[in-house]
Protein backbone atom coordinates (compact mmCIF):
# COMPACT_ATOMS: atom_id res chain seq x y z
CA UNK A 1 0.00 0.00 0.00
CA UNK A 2 2.82 2.41 0.84
CA UNK A 3 4.54 1.61 -2.45
CA UNK A 4 1.30 2.20 -4.36
CA UNK A 5 0.84 5.59 -2.67
CA UNK A 6 4.40 6.63 -3.55
CA UNK A 7 4.17 5.38 -7.14
CA UNK A 8 0.90 7.21 -7.82
CA UNK A 9 2.29 10.34 -6.16
CA UNK A 10 5.16 10.40 -8.65
CA UNK A 11 2.94 9.53 -11.64
CA UNK A 12 0.21 11.97 -10.64
CA UNK A 13 2.59 14.87 -10.01
CA UNK A 14 4.22 14.31 -13.39
CA UNK A 15 0.84 14.26 -15.12
CA UNK A 16 -0.32 17.41 -13.28
CA UNK A 17 2.90 19.41 -13.56
CA UNK A 18 1.67 21.70 -16.34
CA UNK A 19 -1.64 22.39 -14.57
CA UNK A 20 0.19 23.17 -11.34
CA UNK A 21 2.65 25.47 -13.12
CA UNK A 22 -0.15 27.42 -14.85
CA UNK A 23 -2.45 27.68 -11.83
CA UNK A 24 -2.49 30.66 -9.52
CA UNK A 25 -3.54 30.93 -5.87
CA UNK A 26 -6.10 28.40 -4.69
CA UNK A 27 -6.24 26.88 -8.19
CA UNK A 28 -2.92 25.17 -7.46
CA UNK A 29 -4.79 22.99 -5.00
CA UNK A 30 -7.58 22.39 -7.52
CA UNK A 31 -4.89 21.23 -9.96
CA UNK A 32 -4.24 18.30 -7.58
CA UNK A 33 -7.78 16.92 -7.96
CA UNK A 34 -6.87 13.89 -10.05
CA UNK A 35 -3.84 13.17 -7.88
CA UNK A 36 -5.89 13.29 -4.67
CA UNK A 37 -8.48 10.95 -6.20
CA UNK A 38 -6.03 8.55 -7.83
CA UNK A 39 -3.58 7.92 -4.97
CA UNK A 40 -6.15 6.42 -2.56
CA UNK A 41 -7.59 4.15 -5.26
CA UNK A 42 -4.12 2.69 -5.77
CA UNK A 43 -3.69 2.19 -2.02
CA UNK A 44 -7.05 0.43 -1.73
CA UNK A 45 -6.26 -1.71 -4.76
CA UNK A 46 -2.93 -2.75 -3.27
CA UNK A 47 -4.70 -3.63 -0.03
CA UNK A 48 -6.74 -6.26 -1.91
CA UNK A 49 -3.50 -8.02 -2.83
CA UNK A 50 -1.67 -7.40 0.46
CA UNK A 51 -4.33 -8.69 2.87
CA UNK A 52 -7.06 -10.36 0.78
CA UNK A 53 -8.14 -12.61 3.65
CA UNK A 54 -9.36 -9.63 5.68
CA UNK A 55 -11.43 -8.30 2.75
CA UNK A 56 -13.05 -11.62 1.83
CA UNK A 57 -15.78 -11.28 4.53
CA UNK A 58 -16.99 -8.10 2.79
CA UNK A 59 -17.95 -10.07 -0.32
CA UNK A 60 -21.61 -11.13 0.08
CA UNK A 61 -21.93 -14.87 0.69
CA UNK A 62 -24.49 -15.25 -2.08
CA UNK A 63 -21.90 -14.24 -4.71
CA UNK A 64 -20.00 -17.03 -6.49
CA UNK A 65 -16.19 -17.03 -6.79
CA UNK A 66 -15.74 -14.78 -3.75
CA UNK A 67 -11.93 -14.88 -3.89
CA UNK A 68 -12.07 -13.81 -7.55
CA UNK A 69 -14.01 -10.67 -6.65
CA UNK A 70 -11.47 -9.65 -4.00
CA UNK A 71 -8.64 -9.70 -6.54
CA UNK A 72 -10.75 -8.37 -9.42
CA UNK A 73 -11.79 -5.28 -7.43
CA UNK A 74 -8.17 -4.71 -6.40
CA UNK A 75 -7.02 -4.84 -10.02
CA UNK A 76 -9.88 -2.58 -11.09
CA UNK A 77 -8.97 0.00 -8.44
CA UNK A 78 -5.32 0.05 -9.52
CA UNK A 79 -6.30 0.40 -13.19
CA UNK A 80 -8.72 3.23 -12.33
CA UNK A 81 -6.08 4.99 -10.24
CA UNK A 82 -3.63 5.01 -13.16
CA UNK A 83 -6.29 6.18 -15.61
CA UNK A 84 -7.50 9.02 -13.38
CA UNK A 85 -4.05 10.17 -12.24
CA UNK A 86 -2.85 10.37 -15.84
CA UNK A 87 -6.23 11.56 -17.18
CA UNK A 88 -6.32 8.83 -19.82
CA UNK A 89 -9.85 7.60 -20.66
CA UNK A 90 -11.32 9.14 -17.50
CA UNK A 91 -14.75 9.13 -19.13
CA UNK A 92 -14.69 5.35 -18.68
CA UNK A 93 -12.65 4.92 -15.51
CA UNK A 94 -14.61 7.62 -13.66
CA UNK A 95 -17.94 6.21 -14.80
CA UNK A 96 -17.03 2.62 -13.89
CA UNK A 97 -15.40 3.38 -10.55
CA UNK A 98 -18.51 5.40 -9.68
CA UNK A 99 -20.72 2.41 -10.50
CA UNK A 100 -18.46 0.21 -8.37
CA UNK A 101 -18.81 2.47 -5.32
CA UNK A 102 -22.59 2.64 -5.80
CA UNK A 103 -22.69 -1.18 -5.89
CA UNK A 104 -20.76 -1.25 -2.60
CA UNK A 105 -23.37 1.06 -1.07
CA UNK A 106 -26.32 -0.96 -2.38
CA UNK A 107 -24.90 -4.42 -1.62
CA UNK A 108 -23.00 -3.82 1.63
CA UNK A 109 -23.61 -0.60 3.50
CA UNK A 110 -27.32 0.15 3.08
CA UNK A 111 -28.26 -3.43 4.12
CA UNK A 112 -25.76 -3.22 6.98
CA UNK A 113 -27.12 0.14 8.09
CA UNK A 114 -30.70 -1.12 7.99
CA UNK A 115 -29.77 -4.14 10.10
CA UNK A 116 -27.66 -2.37 12.72
CA UNK A 117 -28.66 1.28 12.55
CA UNK A 118 -25.04 2.06 13.44
CA UNK A 119 -23.85 5.61 12.81
CA UNK A 120 -20.53 4.43 11.40
CA UNK A 121 -22.20 2.17 8.83
CA UNK A 122 -24.28 5.06 7.51
CA UNK A 123 -21.20 7.29 7.55
CA UNK A 124 -19.41 4.74 5.36
CA UNK A 125 -22.45 4.57 3.05
CA UNK A 126 -22.35 8.37 2.64
CA UNK A 127 -18.59 8.25 2.14
CA UNK A 128 -18.78 5.61 -0.60
CA UNK A 129 -21.64 7.49 -2.29
CA UNK A 130 -19.52 10.64 -2.40
CA UNK A 131 -16.58 8.65 -3.79
CA UNK A 132 -18.81 7.30 -6.55
CA UNK A 133 -20.33 10.72 -7.16
CA UNK A 134 -16.90 12.25 -7.68
CA UNK A 135 -16.03 9.48 -10.12
CA UNK A 136 -19.05 10.54 -12.17
CA UNK A 137 -18.07 14.20 -11.87
CA UNK A 138 -14.63 13.42 -13.29
CA UNK A 139 -16.22 11.33 -16.05
CA UNK A 140 -18.58 14.22 -16.83
CA UNK A 141 -15.63 16.62 -17.06
CA UNK A 142 -13.88 14.25 -19.47
CA UNK A 143 -17.00 13.85 -21.63
CA UNK A 144 -17.55 17.60 -21.67
CA UNK A 145 -20.26 19.71 -23.29
CA UNK A 146 -23.86 19.06 -22.33
CA UNK A 147 -23.50 15.26 -22.34
CA UNK A 148 -21.36 15.34 -19.21
CA UNK A 149 -23.55 17.71 -17.22
CA UNK A 150 -25.97 15.01 -16.08
CA UNK A 151 -23.17 12.99 -14.49
CA UNK A 152 -21.78 16.13 -12.85
CA UNK A 153 -25.21 17.06 -11.48
CA UNK A 154 -25.77 13.62 -9.94
CA UNK A 155 -22.28 13.66 -8.45
CA UNK A 156 -22.78 17.16 -7.08
CA UNK A 157 -25.93 16.17 -5.19
CA UNK A 158 -24.33 13.03 -3.72
CA UNK A 159 -21.26 14.97 -2.62
CA UNK A 160 -23.49 17.69 -1.12
CA UNK A 161 -25.43 15.14 0.94
CA UNK A 162 -22.22 13.55 2.23
CA UNK A 163 -20.70 16.95 3.08
CA UNK A 164 -23.75 18.02 5.09
CA UNK A 165 -23.98 14.64 6.82
CA UNK A 166 -20.28 14.69 7.73
CA UNK A 167 -20.51 18.30 8.88
CA UNK A 168 -23.35 17.50 11.29
CA UNK A 169 -21.42 14.47 12.56
CA UNK A 170 -18.42 16.67 13.31
CA UNK A 171 -20.58 19.09 15.24
CA UNK A 172 -22.10 16.24 17.27
CA UNK A 173 -18.82 14.33 17.84
CA UNK A 174 -16.12 17.00 18.01
CA UNK A 175 -13.09 14.90 18.98
CA UNK A 176 -12.96 12.48 16.04
CA UNK A 177 -10.42 12.74 13.27
CA UNK A 178 -11.63 15.53 10.95
CA UNK A 179 -12.80 15.01 7.38
CA UNK A 180 -14.57 11.66 7.30
CA UNK A 181 -16.08 11.20 10.81
CA UNK A 182 -15.30 7.58 11.67
CA UNK A 183 -14.45 6.00 15.03
CA UNK A 184 -10.80 6.98 15.47
CA UNK A 185 -10.20 9.97 17.73
CA UNK A 186 -7.71 12.77 17.15
CA UNK A 187 -4.39 12.18 18.97
CA UNK A 188 -3.95 14.16 22.17
CA UNK A 189 -0.85 15.91 20.80
CA UNK A 190 -3.09 17.93 18.46
CA UNK A 191 -4.01 21.29 20.03
CA UNK A 192 -7.57 22.70 20.02
CA UNK A 193 -8.97 19.36 18.83
CA UNK A 194 -12.61 20.28 19.37
CA UNK A 195 -12.16 23.62 17.59
CA UNK A 196 -10.72 21.86 14.53
CA UNK A 197 -13.69 19.51 14.37
CA UNK A 198 -16.25 22.29 14.87
CA UNK A 199 -14.57 24.38 12.18
CA UNK A 200 -14.42 21.43 9.79
CA UNK A 201 -18.07 20.63 10.48
CA UNK A 202 -19.16 24.21 9.82
CA UNK A 203 -17.14 24.32 6.57
CA UNK A 204 -18.70 21.07 5.36
CA UNK A 205 -22.28 22.07 6.17
CA UNK A 206 -21.94 25.44 4.43
CA UNK A 207 -20.17 23.87 1.44
CA UNK A 208 -22.78 21.12 1.19
CA UNK A 209 -25.58 23.69 1.07
CA UNK A 210 -23.70 25.61 -1.63
CA UNK A 211 -23.31 22.40 -3.64
CA UNK A 212 -27.00 21.53 -3.33
CA UNK A 213 -28.04 25.00 -4.46
CA UNK A 214 -25.34 25.11 -7.16
CA UNK A 215 -24.35 28.49 -5.70
CA UNK A 216 -20.69 29.55 -5.37
CA UNK A 217 -19.83 25.89 -5.96
CA UNK A 218 -16.35 26.47 -7.28
CA UNK A 219 -15.27 28.77 -4.47
CA UNK A 220 -16.75 26.56 -1.74
CA UNK A 221 -15.26 23.39 -3.23
CA UNK A 222 -11.82 24.92 -3.76
CA UNK A 223 -11.45 26.27 -0.23
CA UNK A 224 -13.03 23.34 1.61
CA UNK A 225 -11.07 20.88 -0.55
CA UNK A 226 -7.88 22.78 0.29
CA UNK A 227 -8.80 22.58 4.00
CA UNK A 228 -9.25 18.80 3.78
CA UNK A 229 -5.92 18.40 1.97
CA UNK A 230 -4.26 20.53 4.67
CA UNK A 231 -5.74 18.26 7.35
CA UNK A 232 -4.37 15.23 5.49
CA UNK A 233 -0.87 16.74 5.51
CA UNK A 234 -0.70 18.05 9.09
CA UNK A 235 -2.83 15.47 10.94
CA UNK A 236 -3.28 12.30 8.90
CA UNK A 237 0.32 12.29 7.65
CA UNK A 238 1.81 12.08 11.16
CA UNK A 239 -0.91 9.61 12.20
CA UNK A 240 0.01 7.40 9.24
CA UNK A 241 3.74 7.63 9.97
CA UNK A 242 3.10 6.69 13.60
CA UNK A 243 1.00 3.73 12.48
CA UNK A 244 3.67 2.52 10.06
CA UNK A 245 6.21 2.59 12.89
CA UNK A 246 4.05 0.10 14.81
CA UNK A 247 5.04 -3.56 14.28
CA UNK A 248 1.40 -4.70 14.08
CA UNK A 249 0.15 -5.05 10.50
CA UNK A 250 -3.44 -4.18 11.39
CA UNK A 251 -2.32 -0.88 12.94
CA UNK A 252 -0.28 -0.07 9.83
CA UNK A 253 -3.21 -0.82 7.52
CA UNK A 254 -5.56 1.29 9.64
CA UNK A 255 -3.21 4.27 9.47
CA UNK A 256 -2.86 3.94 5.70
CA UNK A 257 -6.62 3.57 5.26
CA UNK A 258 -7.46 6.67 7.29
CA UNK A 259 -4.90 8.67 5.30
CA UNK A 260 -6.21 7.38 1.96
CA UNK A 261 -9.90 7.79 2.92
CA UNK A 262 -9.49 11.43 3.83
CA UNK A 263 -7.25 12.26 0.88
CA UNK A 264 -9.88 10.72 -1.40
CA UNK A 265 -12.58 12.81 0.24
CA UNK A 266 -10.42 15.87 -0.43
CA UNK A 267 -10.30 14.83 -4.08
CA UNK A 268 -14.08 14.36 -4.00
CA UNK A 269 -14.63 17.97 -2.88
CA UNK A 270 -12.04 19.33 -5.31
CA UNK A 271 -13.70 17.51 -8.21
CA UNK A 272 -16.60 19.98 -8.00
CA UNK A 273 -14.19 22.91 -8.19
CA UNK A 274 -12.62 21.24 -11.22
CA UNK A 275 -16.03 20.80 -12.84
CA UNK A 276 -16.68 24.54 -12.91
CA UNK A 277 -13.20 25.74 -13.79
CA UNK A 278 -13.32 28.88 -15.96
CA UNK A 279 -11.82 28.93 -19.43
CA UNK A 280 -11.80 26.51 -22.32
CA UNK A 281 -11.41 23.43 -20.12
CA UNK A 282 -14.66 24.12 -18.27
CA UNK A 283 -17.11 21.27 -18.33
CA UNK A 284 -20.10 22.79 -16.55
Amino acid sequence: MSAAIFALLVIGLWAAKNDIARARGIDKIVALTYLCYGIPLAAFGAEHFAIPQSLLPLVPKYMPWRWFWVYFVGLALIAASLSIATRIQVRWSGLLVGIMFFLFVAMLYVPGGLRSGARITWTIAARESSFGGAGWVLAGIAIGHKRGNGLIAVGRVLIAIAAIFFGVEHLLHPLGLPGVPLQKQMPTWIPIRAAIDYLTGAFLVVAGICFLLAWKTRMAAAYVGAWIVLLVLVIYGPVMIGALADPKADVQVEGLNYFADTLLFGGVILSLARAVMPGPSAAA
